[in-house]
């Protein structure tokens, strides 16, 4: 059978619950992204570009056995599979995290099988964190999907039929996008030009894995158009980093003051407010954000630009 379509099986037993679905949620963007499918029968499909090649991989919980099946297939399908515990959040180590509050509590036992995801591809988590940045949600998400649909390809295996899934384009694809293409895509210069850079610098950014997150941001930061909100949202993903705070992040703080206090916070309160949470900050915010938990919106709401019209 070609490599392209045989099937790899893995399954993990769990001393804690893990919730695969909740877990890997934070890796979505938007409902219709390419490399992130979700079926009803609460199954996850992700398309994936490992140091192997490309993969695609569907991950269930068994419940009955406290278990997770993950079935890949691809060149990269090993690869996958060799880490199903860390992507999964099984590697992730909650000991030391005391609630301390009593809204804090509730949510963690009642989003007991989430867990802080460490998918090991670190380019993968950075191309949609700057795609994120200074726009919303909506417009980042569509340049997602732009740039996946036409320079990605489809992901190895059956796929989630009868949706496509798709596989990311690699760094040297995106460094070599002529400005035009980023346009089409709804992509600003200056976005355009930090994904370039990033890029350009993707095998190094790759060997970050097993580095103290000081230092992987010291390393990050030294990129033009780079900061803090976007390392945090790297780190989170790909480093599996618990304590990973989004600072910068237009929701984040008046979500968390909302939340913890009634009354939104700025970002040097709730970082101050966080830090009786040390290496669990991420944690915290979110369960707060998976609760939904947010100010009453007031105002008009921000119109979206639209680089393609300019």
């Amino acid at each position: 059978m070609p490599e392209r379509t045989t099937e790899r099986v893995r399954t993990l037993i769990t001393d804690q619950p893990v919730d695969p679905a909740l877990t890997l949620a934070g890796l979505r963007r938007g409902s219709g992204d390419p490399v992130h499918r979700c079926t009803p029968d609460g199954a996850v499909w992700r398309g994936t570009r490992t140091p192997d090649g490309p993969a695609s991989v569907r991950i269930a919980a068994d419940p009955g056995r406290a278990a997770v099946e993950a079935r890949a297939w691809g060149p990269g399908a090993t690869w996958v599979l060799d880490r199903l515990p860390a992507l999964v959040g099984a590697e992730d180590d909650p000991s030391g995290f005391e609630p301390g509050l009593p809204l804090v509590a509730t949510l963690a036992k009642r989003f007991a099988g989430w867990r802080v995801c460490r998918t090991g591809r670190v380019f993968e988590a950075l191309m949609p964190a700057v795609l994120e940045q200074k726009v919303t949600s909506k417009e980042a998400w569509r340049s997602w999907r732009e740039l996946v649909w036409r320079f990605g390809e489809p992901a190895p295996g059956p796929g989630p039929a009868p949706v496509t899934l798709r596989v990311p384009p690699d760094a040297a694809t995106l460094a070599a996008l002529p400005s035009w293409e980023w346009h089409r895509a709804g992509v600003g210069p200056d976005r355009m030009r930090t994904l370039v850079r990033c890029a350009l610098l993707a095998e190094t950014l790759e060997r970050t894995l097993d580095l103290p997150p000081a230092e992987v941001e010291r390393t990050f930061r030294t990129i033009p158009g780079v900061g803090p909100w976007t390392v945090a949202e790297v780190l989170q993903r790909a480093h599996g980093c618990p304590d990973a705070v989004s600072v910068g992040d237009f929701h984040l703080a008046k979500a968390v003051g909302w939340a913890l206090a009634g009354r939104p916070y700025d970002d040097e309160t709730m970082l101050t407010v966080l830090a009786r949470w040390p290496g669990h900050r991420y944690r915290v915010t979110r369960l707060i954000e998976l609760a939904g938990i947010m100010p009453p919106r007031r105002g008009p709401r921000f119109a979206p630009r639209d680089y393609r019209s300019l």
